[in-house]
């Protein structure tokens, strides 16, 4: 039996049902569903994985915490950006036929589902948690040792930290800052029935984790529960009368507009202090709370009380939950997975970039091979080698100790030219953003912010060297950021090339984002937007419409994350309508509905959520025999396409392209992480035929790139002891 977590998403309102005609009009709002409603169906895909038995316990309640942290910065992109849109009054419709208040009120339905589904996940996984001997408990629950445990540590590391903050004609209504935990506390005076109202911040962060470990074994609490049991310690001499927590999420969309601001860095900075303090989008309340405090606490933060709060039974602010599923139980987590070696870049030459040349062109797989070994590596001898006379990169995001910045500081350091292009406006990153920017400056790098109006999302590290016979240009161009972290945890794609043309393509590239002017511009190999990525994806969609109509059978395979571009579904439909098979892996968004008859029937969506983050992107196009493959940085979305620099480019060995082919059949074909599209926009996870074998992609995969490393080892292996009955011969870079 197939398991069906999503209702299906409400078809635009006040549109009339789709009526089979001979010419359809492919605008039509019923023909599109909502960005809004398919980012939440990818959140309860992801919540399913939270019960899924298949995963182990500790992995489970990482899938929730990813859950809550998602469902956090919805509200404050999504739902606060559609906030403004009512604020200012915008009437215009969605492309799927909705205003934005219709959006928000669609969304809020979906959210409260969400929430029941999470809480009764919660309540099972900690019931499992104790099994296992982790127990999540309430401080009254606890014996009269472990409470003395805790009071003492309340005392002695909670205690200084604490500011109550009274609510009264000489103590104005505090701020609240965002995602921050906090009790609201009723006490009354001695004798009297004067009450007064108190808000105190919970402390967290690496030094007070919120999950307070009790007796050096995995018994835990909440550190507002410990708190709120020693209030009479905090408020001596008052009487209790009630304690509840609270939370707010305020609007991340503050930004200015970029053309009008003279100094961009200025500017982000600026709006990250307004950030502080934005509008409030979302009130979560502990549940019990009384109504005439949640409706006090919603009037002072000025929001609906109906529409922006959500009474919550299990824990506020869910994302804290990775403290948990991080607990060192190796029998409760995925088999450690260590990324392997690209067999590629092994070699008996310690040099990379003789190895890139040996090579060509050397297609990266990650999390499955190594990020160190391979991208860092290649910085990193670039960042050192002599005969590199400078290196260009871009950045979008990065981690917080960034080996991949320290390299290109080093760089400069060792007498190269270094240019980076930083992306100030990575949403959430843009303080870290500013620090690296202030690091490269600092470092006697130039650094500039990419193209006013348009962000810098490609992937790229460009190195040129001075070889034996001249100039050469080395390149790396990736679907995933260069951070380390992630690199271990998503599914990316990278190529590492030497290619000429992508190298004179990289040159035009770089020159138009350090100078800012395109002019006439022009690329061989790579597709970059905003000028030329969405033309030829658009041009490719139409060449297999003929081919299929010349009988040479038109196919398309797009993997993407996010499938919101109008266009771009228009034309998938037509060529659907013109006999073309077209297979979409689209990880959350998308506005296009497969299925319909005469429209859509020849189009299958599915969606992948499992172990991994699926975040590359593959674009497939039979070409009458001739395949042509493209990986990059861009979804097919309209900002990617018309509003930031994106690069895609080609895949051309037909070594690479096997490896692709094998992904994309193997992600087409998978059983246990595999969700189908209905033309009602609703997902059903794919079953496994009776006796036939659980089959996971990621886990698949591992064990592929194992295989393939152990090969890659052995043929050294064989080649060394070769070489060494034989002698060396030839030469490199000595000529």
């Amino acid at each position: 039996m197939k398991n069906t977590i999503d209702a299906p998403i409400a078809a635009a309102p006040e549109t009339p049902p789709l009526l089979a005609a001979p010419t359809p009009d492919l605008r039509s709002p019923e023909l599109y569903l909502n960005r809004e409603l398919t980012w939440l169906a990818f959140n309860k895909r992801v919540l399913n994985e939270a019960g899924d038995d298949r995963n182990p316990l500790l992995e489970k309640v990482f899938f929730l915490a990813v859950i809550g942290s998602n469902l956090d910065e919805f509200f404050m992109k999504r739902i606060g950006g559609l906030k403004q849109q009512v604020g200012a009054s915008v009437r215009s419709l969605s492309i799927d036929g909705r205003l934005p208040q219709e959006q928000i009120d669609a969304c809020r339905v979906v959210v409260r589902e969400i929430l029941d589904q999470q809480l009764q996940q919660e309540r099972k996984l900690w019931g499992e948690l104790a099994e296992k001997n982790i127990v999540i408990t309430k401080y009254r629950e606890l014996d009269e040792g472990e409470r003395a445990e805790v009071d003492r540590y309340f005392h002695n590391d909670i205690y200084p930290l604490l500011t109550p903050q009274g609510m009264d004609p000489a103590h104005p209504f505090p701020f609240i800052s965002n995602l921050s935990i906090n009790l609201l506390v009723s006490v009354r005076y001695p004798d009297t029935d004067h009450s007064n109202l108190i808000r105190i911040k919970i402390p967290t962060g690496t030094d007070t984790p919120r999950f307070v470990q009790i007796a050096r074994k995995h018994l835990y609490i909440l550190l507002e529960d410990l708190v709120a049991n020693n209030l009479p310690l905090l408020l001596p001499g008052m009487e209790i009368e009630s304690c509840a927590a609270f939370r707010v999420t305020r609007n991340a969309i503050t930004e200015k507009a970029e053309e009008q601001a003279n100094d961009l860095l200025a500017m982000i900075e600026s709006a990250l202090r307004n950030r502080k303090f934005a509008e409030i989008v979302r009130l979560e309340v502990e549940r019990g709370m009384s109504d005439y405090h949640r409706g006090k606490l919603a009037a002072e933060l000025g929001i609906d009380e109906e529409q922006d709060v959500y009474d919550v039974e299990g824990i506020l602010g869910l994302r804290d939950l990775q403290q948990i599923a991080l607990i060192d139980r190796p029998d409760l987590h995925f088999t450690p997975h260590h990324p392997v070696d690209n067999p590629e870049l092994l070699g008996d030459d310690p040099n990379i970039f003789h190895t890139i040349r040996e090579q060509g062109n050397i297609l990266l797989q990650h999390p499955y091979e190594s990020f160190d070994t391979s991208v860092e590596r290649f910085l990193r001898e670039a960042s050192t080698d002599p005969k590199v006379l400078a290196i260009k990169a871009t950045l979008y995001r990065t981690a917080k100790k960034s080996r991949i910045v320290q390299y290109l500081i080093n760089a400069a350091q060792n007498g190269k030219q270094v240019a980076v292009v930083v992306e100030l406006m990575a949403r959430f990153d843009e303080s870290a953003n500013i620090h690296w920017a202030r690091s490269l400056e600092e470092a006697g790098i130039h650094v500039s912010y990419g193209i006013v109006g348009m962000k810098t999302h490609s992937k790229l590290i460009f190195v040129i060297r001075k070889d034996y016979n001249g100039l050469r240009r080395y390149a790396h161009i990736g679907t995933g950021n260069y951070h380390a972290g992630t690199a271990r945890a998503y599914v990316d794609f990278g190529l590492i090339t030497c290619d000429d043309e992508i190298g004179s393509d990289l040159t035009e590239l770089f020159n138009y984002l350090t100078s800012g002017c395109i002019a006439a511009r022009r690329y061989d190999k790579i597709l970059p937007s905003p000028k030329q990525l969405k033309k030829a994806l658009l041009a490719k969609i139409a060449g297999e419409i003929e081919h299929q109509r010349q009988g040479r059978g038109g196919l398309i395979q797009l993997k993407t994350n996010a499938l919101e571009d109008r266009d771009m579904v228009e034309a998938l439909y037509r060529a659907s309508m013109a006999g073309v098979h077209i297979d979409m892996i689209v990880r959350d968004t998308c506005r296009l509905r497969p299925g319909i008859p005469g429209i859509s029937d020849n189009i299958r969506v599915v969606s992948l959520v499992g172990r991994f983050l699926e975040h590359g992107r593959i674009y497939y196009f039979r070409n009458g025999g001739d395949e042509e493959y493209y990986i990059g940085s861009a979804d097919l979305m309209k900002r990617n396409l018309e509003s930031r620099v994106e690069v895609c480019v080609p895949v051309q060995s037909a070594r690479h392209k096997a490896l692709l082919r094998e992904i994309l059949d193997l992600q087409l074909n998978n059983v246990r992480n595999l969700w189908e599209m209905r033309a009602d926009g609703s997902y059903v996870q794919r079953q496994a035929e009776d006796g036939a074998a659980d089959f996971c992609v990621h886990h698949y995969l591992i064990g592929r790139a194992e295989k393939r490393a152990a090969a890659g080892r052995l043929l050294l292996a064989k080649k060394k002891g070769k070489k060494k009955g034989a002698g060396r011969h030839g030469k490199k870079d000595e000529e």
